[in-house]
């Protein structure tokens, strides 16, 4: 059993996740198609806990199969109560997965049980069947294979004139295997991906328990796909024992622990460093020696860049980890408070490095919290206000050049900008005079100051004006930005502009104030080399012309505080992108570009506004990356 525990404890999970947001989903928007999902996965842990002998979770599945299968064929009979009780159930079958898997065997749960028991009498009027669990050996075969009325070969093709066959053929395998269990697909995955389909032609093995017409459904949402066949499959009559299975093809894919990758990612990163290391050294030899040299110092480097950019692929993880797990906490709040909310999630499909998406979770679960609880009001108030009495959270995710854009957007009471510029001159952290000048986006983000809250309620899961202060102390130490943006009656989105890995990062290094010092490359426009003169100047900042616009001017070794270098005649201006706009840096000297292994820093300097981090250059100098939008914050 210890063989395939860990395999069991790891699907297991991904199915009663994916029971819990069917749940969720279910009680939003009711849907055959989410009831047929429901029995599938609850289906799932039942056969997957009886074939592993772990009798109390395989007896809690197959209670909540049997409300399930009834609500495929009465509409509505999982009302909320129910959907509750589900919930509860869900629950409690996680803990138990979990627990198993570091050793505690699952406790029966007799009470539960009675529960389900119970809501199954009340729609039946009949006791449930008594749940027979029988210890199975994962790798047994079937001794007398049949007619699988549930297995399905499916042919289907791309028509000729199709645009794009790999994404729509990608597309129709999507939506198979949300109806059941896909395999012997041919052409592989992999090749479905790249666009490699000969004749257009696609077929595969579908096991599903919802018959051939969601089937034909499915293909028919997708333009230009014509289904060919859709047979069952016929499995041998019972006949001799089979003889020992031969060899097989090995799985594709393989389970591996985020901490390994983290380990591997690390080494492959001090790899690159030693290699740009190789290359320094290497300008030190004689002349005639170096062209050998520098051949194989650039072949490795290469191959280590290749190696290193494979596994951040496989590092990057879908942001539905975090997503996924939003509705049921904006649900439990809701319900808690006493209000009715609809959470959707769109783009939740793409990838982030997963260190990034670790970093983000607490943060998006507490901006979910302070919407739910301080933004969406309590239906007789929304009704009051002429809006519909179910609140509206909607969580996007988009994905620009080199960031993923998180916005989470409510439509509940917004936020008033002058309470929050009373709020911040009365806790002392600004003047009135100081407050009075500030743009509205600017008093909006005071709600990020410690301290700054305009809640009325201060209880155990929001009100202090402690949260968001620390949310944006997140997603700034990742190198991030985060925007308010809110109008009062009408709601307030909150909006993370993060980077898609905190890896490697393309410098530009100059010198600024006797310092070097990174400038990530993907922020900078442009440089020129302007003579002070060329300046114009105005008591706040100073300007100069860059195309046809005038950008704010700053010297970069003055914003560090470092000490300026001799007055040149004239020096160099990288103009860079920054959330407020463009901005021209001044500084010493160009350095030239560099790859750099970004690495955190500790404290106390990961507390100085502006750093984003260190980097060691091939020569073993440290060097500082600077966090320009943090920098002229």
């Amino acid at each position: 059993m210890s063989r395939y525990l860990g395999l069991f404890v790891a699907e297991a999970s991904e199915h009663l996740e994916a029971l819990g947001r069917d749940l969720v989903a279910l009680e939003g928007t009711p849907a055959a198609e989410t009831v047929d999902s429901l029995f599938r996965h609850a289906h799932s842990v039942k056969g997957m806990a009886a074939s592993m002998g772990l009798e109390p979770i395989a007896q809690l599945a197959h209670r909540v199969e049997d409300l399930v299968d009834i609500a495929r064929r009465v509409p509505g009979a999982l009302g909320r109560e129910r959907v509750d009780l589900l919930l509860t159930t869900t629950d409690a079958m996680l803990a138990l997965v979990r627990g198993t898997g570091e050793g505690n065997p699952p406790a029966p749960q007799p009470e539960l049980l009675a529960r389900l028991s119970e809501a199954v009498v009340a729609l039946t009027g009949e006791q449930p069947r008594p749940t027979k669990v029988a210890r199975v050996d994962p790798l047994a075969r079937p001794a007398s294979p049949s007619l699988s009325a549930s297995k399905f070969e499916i042919r289907f093709r791309i028509l000729p004139a199709a645009q794009s066959p790999g994404p729509r053929a990608f597309l129709v395998y999507k939506k198979l295997t949300g109806l059941g269990t896909v395999s012997q697909l041919r052409p592989p995955l992999e090749d479905l991906r790249a666009g490699a389909i000969p004749d257009g032609r696609v077929a595969l093995v579908l096991e599903t328990d919802g018959g051939l017409d969601p089937v034909r459904t499915a293909l028919g949402l997708v333009p230009e796909v014509e289904l060919i066949s859709a047979e069952p499959v016929m499995e041998a009559p019972a006949g001799p024992p089979a003889p020992a299975p031969g060899p097989v093809e090995a799985s594709r894919t393989v389970r591996v622990r985020t901490e390994l990758l983290d380990d591997f990612l690390e080494m492959a990163g001090e790899l690159l460093l030693a290699t740009a290391r190789l290359r320094d050294i290497g300008r030190r030899f004689p002349e005639h020696e170096r062209p050998a040299l520098e051949e194989g110092v650039d072949r490795l480097h290469s191959l280590v860049k290749d190696l290193h950019g494979k596994v951040m692929g496989a590092r990057m993880t879908p942001v539905a980890v975090v997503t996924d797990q939003l509705p049921r906490a904006a649900r439990d709040l809701a319900r808690k408070r006493g209000k009715d909310v609809e959470v959707s999630v769109t783009g939740a499909e793409i990838e982030i490095d997963r260190a990034i998406l670790d970093a983000i979770a607490e943060p998006l679960l507490h901006v979910l919290r302070n919407a739910v609880d301080h933004g969406i009001e309590a239906p007789e108030a929304r009704v009051g206000a002429g809006k519909p009495p179910r609140g509206r959270l909607r969580i996007s995710v988009r994905r620009t050049r080199e960031r993923v854009v998180i916005e989470l957007e409510d439509d509940g009471r917004g936020m008033d900008p002058e309470k929050l510029r009373d709020a911040a001159v009365a806790r002392g952290k600004l003047s009135p005079e100081a407050a009075a000048r500030l743009s509205t986006r600017e008093v909006l983000l005071l709600a990020c100051l410690p301290g700054v809250s305009t809640a009325t309620d201060v209880d155990d899961v929001s009100g202090r004006g402690v949260g968001m202060d620390a949310v944006k102390r997140s997603v700034e130490s990742l190198g991030g930005a985060l925007e308010l943006d809110s109008q009062p009656g009408r709601g307030t989105r909150v909006t993370l502009r993060l980077p898609l890995t905190v890896a490697v990062v393309q410098l530009l290094l100059v010198r600024a104030g006797g310092e070097v010092l990174g400038l990530p490359i993907t922020k900078v426009l442009g440089a020129v080399e302007l003579p002070e003169s060329a300046l114009q100047r105005s008591p706040s900042v100073d300007f100069l012309t860059y195309g046809q616009q005038l950008v704010p001017a700053h010297d970069l070794a003055r914003l560090l505080e470092l000490p300026p270098g001799p007055p040149p005649r004239a020096r160099p201006w990288v103009v860079m992108e920054s959330e407020d706009g463009t901005v021209a840096l001044g500084v010493e000297a160009l350095l030239g570009q560099e790859e750099a292994v970004l690495k955190a820093l500790s404290r106390p300097l990961d507390r100085v506004a502006g750093l984003a981090g260190v980097t060691i250059l091939g020569n073993g100098r440290p060097v500082f990356i600077l966090d320009v939008p943090r920098l002229l914050a």
